[in-house]
């Protein structure tokens, strides 16, 4: 990546392509020595059935140590993260991960627990398990909490499922979920995915839901609102205890996504505002590695009606002859059965424990205070150049447009290819879906006021250039290994392989 401002170098162009560990191998090349076997461990290898042995392992680069090592560092550094600098996906929370975290995550007694351990031997981690469902039950306003879904998508579909079992012990067949329009997309595919159709609400034109949107919608075939709060445009939604009132008079839950809880950490208990049910992002508001993949975890907490519904095992406290103990508690009979293989992703669970710990109630407090100081800065500095499409102070995050560029024929797109050019990886774009042209961006609480101004510095600069040189955006990126990819791939840029200086 290049440094901010050096537009000689951003527009440079020039890129190279790592050959693949298959392309760097040479035959007898090895990473590794290892000593003759002695007379015990060749007793141990005759005993293996000769058609589960293989001579040799075909089809598998050759290579020195020193080979795959450079290879996977060099991969390495081609990649962004919340270590390289700031990473404002708006709605993702891309938070800085304590590397205390990492410390504890690796202690051997939670790194080297099998998952099949039994729980007479894993007291320790039971332990832990059980003390982070009550610190996230304090902190939510909820009374259980399960840890077993891996993803908050997965956490959101848990929640679904418990919803749909509730009204279905009690005999009645609601079919509908109502959704704010300001969604994320993963509330109507959990409704859907659990067969219930899906009514949109629309916001009003602060960004916020209203009760009279939501009591109009509201009837007795309604088993759920899914909502986010604070919500996907920022801002926190005011009428949240109403709506609540007006859903639950009807007969029906109210489904909290908890994508956003980072900006309200200290301050606000979604159960204390009517929420039945919602997940948590571990990886969003509790600083556990977020991106590639996984692994993730996503708990969910329930208020007591819908305990007899979480998916099992439970981690149960007990009290027996040598005092008190933990065990996995599977006898639920109106469970929604199994989400996970074992106990889920327990090393984000070690992460997130630590996190919370390290903190204290003041110190989650603090973090939800300068997550929201530094969007409203961002907010201010940033307004004059982006269009603000819903006045009034935000939460977590703040939503521009491109509709003052629209002169030039830049679009959210370029401005988000030519950042990366600046060492920084884009915004989210184009969501919400209620904004045309919509650039979200999530400071978090991790961000100095210096690191919030060199970004900022670097928006105004792509804005000049939007002005003076709008085909340079519309180009952008220009100094990654390949130029920008689209659906006619005709923006590919041709590929240099790397050659070694001569002499």
């Amino acid at each position: 990546m290049t440094a901010p401002n050096d537009n000689a170098n951003a527009t440079r162009g020039i890129s190279y392509e790592e050959p693949l560990s298959f392309e760097r191998s040479r035959p007898g090349r090895v990473g590794y020595s290892l000593p003759e076997l002695n007379a015990e461990e060749r007793a141990a290898l005759a005993a293996i059935p000769s058609d589960l042995l293989r001579e040799e392992l075909a089809d598998l680069p050759e290579l020195s140590e020193v080979d795959v090592i450079r290879h996977f560092t060099r991969l390495s550094t081609w990649n962004t993260s919340v270590d390289h600098g700031l990473y404002p996906l708006g709605s993702c929370t891309m938070k800085y991960n304590p590397k205390i975290n990492e410390v504890v995550a690796r202690l051997p007694g939670f790194a080297a627990a099998h998952p099949m351990q039994p729980a007479g031997l894993a007291q320790g981690l039971l332990r832990l398990c059980y003390m982070l469902e009550r610190q996230l039950a304090e902190i939510s306003g909820m009374d259980r909490v399960t840890l077993q879904p891996a993803a908050g998508a997965q956490g959101e579909l848990a929640g679904i499922m418990m919803i749909r079992a509730y009204h279905e012990q009690r005999g009645e067949g609601r079919t509908k979920v109502l959704i704010p329009d300001s969604a994320h997309g993963t509330n109507p595919a959990s409704a859907a995915l659990n067969g219930y159709s899906v009514v949109p609400i629309p916001s009003g034109d602060d960004g916020i839901l209203h009760p009279e949107a939501v009591e109009a919608a509201m009837a007795d075939d309604v088993a759920a609102l899914m909502l986010t709060n604070p919500n996907t445009l920022g801002f926190f939604e005011s009428h949240m205890v109403r709506i609540a009132e007006i859903v639950h008079s009807k007969g029906g839950l109210v489904y909290g996504d908890g994508a956003n809880l980072n900006a309200i950490l200290g301050v606000a208990r979604p159960g204390d505002l009517g929420i039945d049910v919602m997940h948590f992002n571990l990886h969003k508001t509790f600083s556990t590695p977020h991106g590639g993949g996984g692994p993730g975890a996503g708990p969910v907490g329930v208020v007591n009606q819908l305990a007899p519904y979480l998916p099992v095992p439970v981690v149960a406290k007990v009290a027996g002859p040598e005092g008190e103990r933990f065990a996995l508690d599977y006898e639920f009979p109106h469970s929604i059965g199994r989400l996970h293989a074992n106990f889920g992703n327990v090393g984000m669970m070690v992460r997130a424990f630590a996190y919370i710990r390290s903190l204290g109630p003041d110190g989650l407090r603090r973090c939800a205070e300068m997550a929201v100081l530094n969007a409203n800065y961002l907010q201010a500095r940033l307004r004059d150049i982006f269009s603000v499409p819903y006045e009034g102070a935000v939460m977590h995050e703040c939503v521009f447009s491109d509709k003052s560029l629209e002169a030039t024929g830049v679009t959210t797109l370029d401005v988000a290819k030519r950042l990366i050019d600046y060492g920084y990886h884009p915004p989210t774009i184009y969501f919400p879906l209620i904004v045309h042209g919509a650039l979200m961006i999530e400071p978090t609480e991790s961000e100095s006021l210096e690191g919030l101004d060199r970004f900022v510095e670097t928006l105004l600069t792509i804005s000049r250039e939007a002005q003076e040189d709008p085909e340079l955006l519309r180009g952008a990126p220009h100094n990654t290994r390949l130029r920008r990819l689209d659906e006619t791939q005709a923006a590919r840029r041709p590929i240099l392989r790397w050659q070694a200086p001569s002499d």
